[in-house]
């Protein structure tokens, strides 16, 4: 949560570091956007502005009141953790004698203990943050220190909790200071200048020369250096890495929203997320394994833990993956995992999913797991991110960046690579022969056309989508690798359009859930190909069952089925002979287009749902 941009570099006084620095909280509003300031430092004082609302309104409120020129400058964009989203409330925040600015993303957790000292030292605040606190306290060490560096070192050790703080003090216009600690930050490398963001698309524009901040590490900014520290002063080095996308990736590139484009992405994100896992001998390989191959025949368990969406793929993995492999799978919440005392072992496989490899509580999940002798794989989507970093192996999605909260490329590669996971642990342990794995990537290498397929149906799923405008609930159902999908649907449609959505197994009808169906409820129903006779009758008696009630049933089914046609009051067709486990690359993709253009048939804000943020970078 919350987006953070910095930049140093201009020799004299210039418009560029603030422009540098609003183009790139625009690049990282998904992040948040409940309000957004910049603090320009000028050499002789620093030019603090901040304002409730979107970025564009920042903007506006700076062109009628002059947009300062600067040195170098900090920005922010919020999503509120401490305090309401006001004016007061919004970042930078100045210390006591606006000797210096700050920027934060993450939380104080001794804020609180914090601030009754600084109150009795005769300290004011103006803001009910933690971030105010944090600012006071680096004022403080900077009139002891004299200089910036040496105080964001003292200040860091009087923290607890998760933070990115980055500050700009009066006096040092030519340096930006900055240190991490669980929450995400990283350097943009260009020549006279440097950048920081929370990501790389804060910067990715001017270069593609980054630079990842490890755990408990700050970073001096000047326009021709960078310096990497430990927190206990020791010098450090951070990872330098080219970024693998361009600027346009990052932009809408004709659609109305980023959630369309990325939803339009998928067929290049599962592509991308395929290509090169071949060697010439035909055998599977992964990125950084990290484990070596005789611990992974050990394995008796694995456990997948995930929030969100990344959640739902993992379900997704856990039917593929004992499929395959034979090994039983649990997933986990991942907020959950550390404080139900899990069992764990050297054993156990623990698999983090996480798009920004930033989830606070999967980073925090990852770390329990460690902490109990527990080998960890990462499947996230951002280089260098925390839980790349922090985990024995990493797969990487490849789906590029996907600014739209509301998950949609991420998490069909998500599912790509977790099926890479399974049939690499089916060859490596023997449960299945090269001819079979290479077999089913064979199919794999054909989901990319049929999600194209899928998508050429987008003006079918636009005009059910308005015929259900005024809905204020609707179900879905689905069976095996039919139901994990189902609770995605639900989670977009509650995610994008506000209204009551639930996803259920469709055998668990009967036992409760059946009980909501009145006439004109809509129910989507992920129907199995009829190639699984048994699993298909199932659904179509469940389908049945609710359209006899006077339910509205939108079935999502394969090319061919009739079975559904007399009970369905709509059909969405996905490719015929797709192999079950991988049905959910293609049947996710109408429940995305729907939720997507509901909201839209509703006048929400598709890209930036209420309340929402993309990285949950706090517990």
């Amino acid at each position: 949560m919350c987006g953070i941009v910095g930049y140093v570099g201009a020799h004299e006084l210039s418009n560029r570091p603030l422009d540098i620095v609003l183009e790139g909280l625009e690049r990282l509003e998904y992040r948040g956007y409940d309000s957004a300031g910049v603090a320009a430092n000028f050499g002789g004082g620093i030019d603090l502005r901040k304002k409730a609302g979107r970025v564009e309104q920042l903007r506006e409120a700076l062109e009628v009141n002059g947009a300062p020129r600067a040195y170098s400058a900090i920005g922010h964009t919020r999503w509120a953790t401490h305090g309401q989203p006001t004016d007061s409330n919004a970042h930078p925040h100045f210390s006591q004698n606006k000797n210096v600015a700050v920027v934060h993303n993450g939380i104080v957790e001794n804020f609180a203990q914090l601030k009754e000292e600084l109150l009795d030292r005769g300290h004011t605040f103006s803001s009910q943050t933690d971030t105010e606190v944090a600012a006071h306290v680096l004022g403080e060490e900077l009139e002891k220190a004299g200089n910036l560096r040496a105080a964001m070192l003292s200040a860091v050790q009087r923290f607890e909790g998760s933070f990115a703080l980055v500050a700009t003090a009066v006096g040092e216009p030519d340096t930006i200071v900055a240190a991490r600690r669980n929450s995400p930050l990283v350097i943009g490398l260009g020549e006279g200048e440097n950048f920081l963001g929370s990501d790389v698309a804060a910067f990715v524009g001017h270069t593609k020369r980054a630079m990842a901040i490890g755990q408990d590490q700050m970073v001096v900014l000047h326009a021709d250096g960078v310096e990497v520290l430990n927190f206990d002063g020791t010098p450090a080095e951070g990872e330098v890495y080219e970024v693998d996308w361009d600027l346009n990736a990052a932009m809408t590139d004709g659609f109305d929203t980023y959630m369309e484009k990325e939803i339009h992405e998928q067929p290049h994100a599962v592509l991308e997320t395929l290509l090169g896992r071949r060697t010439k001998d035909g055998y599977l390989q992964l990125d950084d394994m990290n484990i070596t191959e005789a611990e992974l025949r050990t394995i008796d368990k694995i456990i997948v833990v995930a929030c969100g969406s990344a959640a739902y793929a993992g379900h997704v993995a856990k039917y593929a993956i004992e499929h395959w492999c034979r090994i039983p799978v649990e997933v986990e919440l991942a907020h959950e995992f550390r404080y139900r005392d899990p069992v764990v072992n050297s054993k156990t496989l623990v698999v983090a999913i996480s798009q920004s490899g930033e989830t606070m509580d999967t980073l925090m999940a990852v770390r329990h797991a460690a902490e109990q002798g527990s080998r960890v794989l990462a499947i996230v989507n951002v280089y260098g991110s925390t839980i790349a970093r922090e985990a024995d192996a990493v797969l990487y999605t490849h789906a590029g960046p996907e600014v739209a909260v509301a998950s949609t490329k991420a998490f069909s590669a998500q599912i790509t690579a977790a099926y890479l996971l399974g049939l690499y642990l089916a060859q490596l342990r023997g449960n299945k022969y090269p001819d079979e794995v290479a077999t089913y990537l064979d199919e794999l290498d054909k989901m990319p056309a049929r999600i194209e397929q899928v998508l050429a149906e987008e003006d079918q799923i636009k005009a059910l989508a308005a015929q259900f405008v005024d809905a204020d609930s609707v179900l879905f159902l689905g069976r095996h690798v039919g139901f994990p999908i189902a609770l995605e649907g639900a989670l977009k449609l509650k995610e994008l359009c506000y209204i009551h959505a639930e996803g259920f197994a469709a055998g668990e009808l009967k036992h409760g859930p059946i009980a909501l169906v009145e006439p004109g409820l809509p129910i989507f129903m992920i129907v199995p190909t009829p190639r699984r006779p048994l699993l298909h009758s199932k659904v179509i008696s469940a389908l049945a069952e609710v359209k006899a009630r006077g339910a509205r049933v939108i079935a999502v089914a394969e090319e061919g089925d009739h079975a559904v046609d007399s009970q369905a009051d709509a059909v969405i067709r996905v490719p015929l002979s797709t192999p079950t486990l991988m049905m959910p690359l293609v049947t996710v993709l109408p429940l995305q287009m729907f939720a997507c253009e509901l909201a839209k048939q509703k006048g929400y804000d598709v890209d930036k749902p209420r309340n929402l943020a993309k990285a949950v970078t706090v517990e």
